[in-house]
């Protein structure tokens, strides 16, 4: 209970209930004084023998109150600090209306401003000079949203414990994801094993399902699945929770950040959800432990006794005042999708997921927004659709048309594509084209696609020429018919067949032999023949 300054009157008070008879505990609770206080105070009666049901007036108990507590009657000491109190009264009305608490007010001013008074008398000179700002320091906001039906769900998140995982062996923590309808306090609750924007969206479209309608405001915690920046007037949203909220027509108005108070009716319930619901209890999977979690608060919460509701139980209310103004269900299912940042790497592809996908390679260097769902991966670069791609779980995703074509020119000439080319050039080209691609020989591949951009350079006329000459000299390669055309050697025949098998031209035939020049001193044939030395 708050601490307050005492006066004599307000001792008389205590005395003229005790002497009526009434207990410590219903003093306590209609004055608002605490209950040791009040014992403090009647302490001196109690050791003077005097007992309830005296009759004293209330002049006689004020004499008795001066005479045990001299110190609350007697004004010397405020004669003295009041006044120097009272020099620094508009700072003090400032800091109040600043929402400052006394004790920091009387901390300030005794360090910054050297007043030598303790924080009691502080206190004692704003409850009777300040009274308005005193009282509007000590003001409480109860939360502004006591609903009414169908008015507003408060959500949260709450450690269960740890799980063991029947599959991995692994410890795992379990959270639960609550939301408290804030009129009936009707509850659902479902078991996370990772607190990540898709579980956040898939308890949310599960939660509309289990009430079969939809609040008109929804007050979550500030965590990062929800909310990108907290702002107490203007919080920024993440997108996959404002596309939530736009599907089911809902407004999503984010508690303040580090105040529970905010959603009270969520807080309150965590300890009976990890009591009633999670401790004690083994599960063979998530899945069981979902489904156990939904028929919990169904047939647990939703039972119970609430004493908000007088007594009533939140299913109870929930379906005779609650359900019906409960805005209805989309007639679409809500496409469960998760929202990303990423990067544009030099080699035009970004990360997402884990997975490499490419975008245009004009927006190399920027940061774009991905939207994943179930099917497909979305960038988006200032709100705009830049690039699609179906999903992927692992590995990398590569569209050819996102590079600028002159740095895919070779990836882009398949064999299919050399085939064709060679066609449109003419039938020796194609012949000699099939010939280097025969039987799937990819390792030739570069010689083809060379043959090919030959025609980028020379006229398709000459290439066709060269095409043929090299067929005819047998050696249909790449670097025979790029030397035929650099000699602009295509339209000369080739020399008739010397009948020497094809020997280098400096090389004699046979018949050169016949006519030898003997060297002086050497023997011939015929001479050894004959007997003798020519």
């Amino acid at each position: 209970m708050a601490r307050r300054t005492f006066d004599v009157i307000d001792v008389i008070e205590i005395y003229e209930h005790w002497d009526a008879g009434r207990s410590k505990l219903a003093m306590s609770e209609s004055l608002g004084i605490d209950r040791k206080t009040i014992s403090k105070y009647l302490e001196p009666a109690e050791k003077a023998g005097m007992t309830p049901g005296s009759g004293r007036s209330a002049q006689e108990w004020q004499d008795l109150v001066a005479e045990w507590f001299p110190q609350l009657s007697d004004l010397r000491l405020r004669q003295v600090t009041w006044p120097a109190i009272a020099l620094h009264r508009d700072y003090i009305v400032a800091q109040l209306k600043a929402g400052v608490s006394q004790a920091t007010i009387h901390q300030r001013l005794r360090d910054e401003r050297g007043l030598q008074v303790s924080v009691a008398s502080l206190r004692r000179y704003t409850a009777a000079n300040i009274p308005e700002e005193a009282r509007r320091s000590q003001v409480t906001v109860l939360s502004p949203y006591e609903a009414e039906p169908g008015e507003h769900a408060q959500i949260d998140y709450g450690q269960l414990g740890r799980w063991r995982d029947p599959v991995t062996g692994k410890l795992r923590v379990v959270w639960a994801f609550v939301m408290v309808l804030a009129c009936s306090r009707h509850m659902f609750v479902r078991t996370v094993l990772k607190m990540d924007q898709r579980a956040w969206t898939e308890c949310h479209v599960a939660a509309f399902q289990y009430f079969q309608g939809v609040p008109a405001r929804l007050v979550p915690d500030n965590l990062k699945t929800g909310v990108d920046k907290p702002d107490l007037y203007d919080p920024k949203l993440n997108r996959s929770y404002a596309e939530l909220a736009a599907h089911y027509g809902c407004l999503i108005d984010p508690a303040r950040a580090l105040k529970p108070r905010d959603k009270p009716k969520v807080e309150r319930p965590m300890p009976y959800v990890r009591d009633s619901f999670w401790r004690g209890r083994e599960f063979g999977s998530e899945k069981e432990m979902q489904a156990a979690a939904e028929d919990w608060s169904r047939d647990v919460a939703g039972q119970r006794r609430c004493r908000p509701l007088d007594g009533a139980a939140p299913a109870a209310v929930f379906a005779a005042a609650e359900q019906q103004a409960l805005r209805p269900l989309p007639s679409e299912p809500f496409a469960l999708a998760t929202w990303a940042r990423a990067k544009i790497g030099p080699d035009i592809h970004a990360r997402v997921q884990k997975v490499l996908y490419s975008v245009p390679w004009r927006h190399i260097g920027k940061t774009c927004d991905v939207r994943v769902t179930a099917t497909m991966v979305q960038f988006f670069i200032g709100g705009e659709l830049v690039k699609t791609h179906p999903r992927k779980e692992h590995g990398k995703v590569t569209d050819f048309s996102d590079y600028p074509p002159e740095k895919i020119a070779f990836h882009m000439r398949t064999p299919e594509w050399c085939r064709r080319q060679a066609a449109g050039i003419g039938p020796a080209c194609e012949d000699l084209i099939g010939g280097l691609l025969a039987g799937g020989l990819l390792y030739q591949l570069r010689s083809a696609q060379g043959v090919i951009s030959l025609a980028d350079k020379h006229d398709p006329g000459r290439l066709e020429a060269a095409c043929a000459k090299a067929a005819a000299a047998g050696d249909p390669s790449y670097q025979t018919v790029k030397g035929i055309l650099a000699a602009g050697a295509e339209d000369e025949r080739l020399p008739a067949a010397a009948g020497d098998g094809g020997a280098a031209a400096f090389l004699r035939g046979p018949g050169s032999f016949a006519n030898v020049i003997p060297m002086p001193g050497t023997v011939t044939s015929d001479a050894v023949q004959d007997g003798g030395l020519a």
